[in-house]
C-alpha cells in the first residue's frame, strides 16, 4: 500500500469480506465503544500478522459475522498465525479454541482442551460452584406497562450517528426487556433520548407512569423514578476522579442533604454498605473511581443505581469487559430488582446475555426497531437476522443503507 487511499480500498475489501462494517473516512471519537472494537479487529487484519491477540472481539457481532470472523481465524490459523483468544463467552472457547488457560486473580489455576469440556465445567474452573447459579433463570411475565416509547422518529445529532425511525416500545413492571444490536445501530441514540441526555423535547413520545417525560431533563426523570447505568463507566457512569462517596452522591442525593448541607457521614456509610453489599474490591469509600477495576467499578455502578429502588433502570451493556465472577454477581442483582416488580430495559450486544436475562426481546438495526417477542418464542438465528434488518418487508436494511450511505 503506498499511500492512504489504498489503505482505505483494503479496509473497504477486508470489511465487506468479514463482516465488520468499518468505514474508513469515520473519526475515532464518532464511534461508540463496540465500533471502536471493530477497528480494533481490521487493525488486525490489515497486516501480516504472526501473532494475533483477540480480547472479546465478539461482543459487537451478529451471530452471522461471529461465524464468519471465526472462519477466518480458522483460516488464519491454518496458514501458521498464533492466536491467543480471551473471552467470557465460554461456548466461543469450546468452539474454536485447541487448548485453554483459566486464571483467577492474576494466577493460572487451570488448563484444559475445550472440545473435552463444556461451558459449565470451564466456568466451574473459573468461579468455583458460583457458576451453577447460572444454569438456568426462570423467565417472568411482565405486569401493567408503566414506561412506553410512542411513534418515536428523531434525526441523529451527530453527522456519523443514527437516526431514530418510528421507534415503539412499551416496558413492563416486573420484567426485562432486552434490545439486541450490532454496535452503532442507533443504541447510543435511544438510550441518550430516553435517559434525558439528549435534551430535545419529545413530549408526547415517552412515558413513566402515563406522565409525559420526554420534555424533561435526566435529573427530573431520575426523581420520577428512573435510574440509568451508562454504557462508559469512566466519565459518564463514574467521575474518574472523584471518591466513591462521592460518586454515589451525584445520583443519590434523596436523604442526604439537609438544610442545603451534605451529610457526610451518612453518604460514607451508605457508600461502605454497597462496597460490602455488591462485594467491590477497593480501599474502601475514599477510593477514587478511577483505582478499580472495571469489573468493580461496574458493580459500583450497578449497586448505586439499584439502591434507589428505580421504577424503570435502563441498564447498557452491563457486563461489557468484565470477568465472570463480576458477571454473574450483575446477573443476580438484576434479577433480584425485576423480581422485586422493577422494569429492566437491557441494551447489549451480548445475545447470549439477553437470551440468559431477557423475558422479552427485539433488535435495533439502522434506527429500526424490531417486533417485541416472548424470549422462549425466539431463537439466537431469527434474533441474529433482526439485528441484520431482516423483519422490515423481509430485507436486511441494515445491508441496504449502509450500502447507501457507502
Amino acid at each position: 500500500m503506498n499511500n492512504i487511499g489504498d489503505l482505505a480500498d483494503r479496509i473497504k475489501k477486508l470489511s465487506a469480506e468479514y463482516g465488520l462494517n468499518v468505514d474508513p473516512s469515520r473519526y475515532i471519537h464518532s464511534l461508540s465503544i463496540g465500533e471502536r472494537q471493530r477497528v480494533e479487529i481490521m487493525r488486525c487484519l490489515v497486516q501480516s500478522v504472526k501473532l494475533l491477540i483477540l480480547d472479546e472481539p465478539t461482543s459487537v457481532l451478529t451471530p452471522q459475522e461471529v461465524s464468519g470472523l471465526f472462519d477466518v481465524l480458522r483460516t488464519l490459523s491454518k496458514e501458521g498465525c498464533s492466536i491467543l483468544f480471551i473471552s467470557h463467552k465460554l461456548h466461543e472457547v469450546t468452539e474454536i479454541c485447541h487448548k485453554a488457560t483459566i486464571l483467577r486473580g492474576g494466577k493460572v489455576v487451570d488448563t484444559c482442551i475445550p472440545n473435552e469440556e463444556t461451558p459449565a465445567t470451564i466456568a466451574k474452573m473459573m468461579v468455583g460452584e458460583l457458576a451453577e447459579q447460572e444454569a438456568g433463570y426462570v423467565k417472568r411475565e411482565g405486569t401493567n406497562i408503566v414506561f412506553s416509547i410512542t411513534n418515536l422518529s428523531l434525526p441523529s445529532k451527530h453527522p456519523f450517528g443514527t437516526t431514530l425511525k418510528d421507534i415503539n416500545l412499551t416496558l413492563k413492571a416486573g420484567e426485562i426487556l432486552g434490545i439486541a444490536g450490532v454496535a452503532g445501530n442507533g443504541q447510543d441514540e435511544l438510550m441518550a433520548i430516553i435517559s434525558g441526555e439528549d435534551a430535545r423535547n419529545v413530549k408526547q413520545a415517552i412515558s413513566l407512569n402515563n406522565l409525559d417525560i420526554g420534555h424533561l431533563h435526566a435529573g427530573e426523570r431520575r426523581k420520577l423514578g428512573m435510574a440509568y447505568v451508562p454504557e462508559e463507566r469512566l466519565g459518564r457512569g463514574a467521575v474518574p476522579d472523584m471518591s466513591l462517596t462521592e460518586n454515589t452522591l451525584l445520583t443519590h442525593s434523596d436523604g442526604f442533604i439537609k438544610n442545603g448541607l451534605v451529610q457526610w457521614q451518612s453518604i460514607k456509610n451508605y457508600t461502605q454498605t454497597l462496597i460490602t453489599k455488591y462485594k467491590v474490591k477497593c480501599h474502601g469509600e475514599f477510593s477514587e473511581a478511577k483505582s478499580l477495576s472495571g469489573g468493580n467499578l461496574q458493580k459500583f455502578i450497578m449497586g448505586r443505581e439499584i439502591g434507589q429502588n428505580p421504577k424503570v433502570l435502563i441498564c447498557a451493556h452491563p457486563t461489557w469487559g468484565v470477568d465472570v465472577g463480576a458477571a454473574l454477581a450483575i446477573h443476580q442483582a438484576l434479577l433480584e430488582l425485576r423480581d422485586q416488580g422493577a422494569a429492566i430495559l437491557l441494551i447489549s450486544e451480548d445475545i447470549d446475555e439477553l437470551f440468559l436475562l431477557a423475558d422479552r426481546m427485539a433488535a435495533v438495526c439502522n434506527g429500526h426497531l424490531s417486533p417485541l417477542v416472548k424470549t422462549e418464542h425466539t431463537n439466537i438465528d431469527q434474533i441474529g437476522q433482526w439485528m441484520a434488518g431482516t423483519f422490515i418487508n423481509n430485507t436486511s436494511v441494515c445491508a441496504q443503507e449502509q450500502e447507501a450511505k457507502a
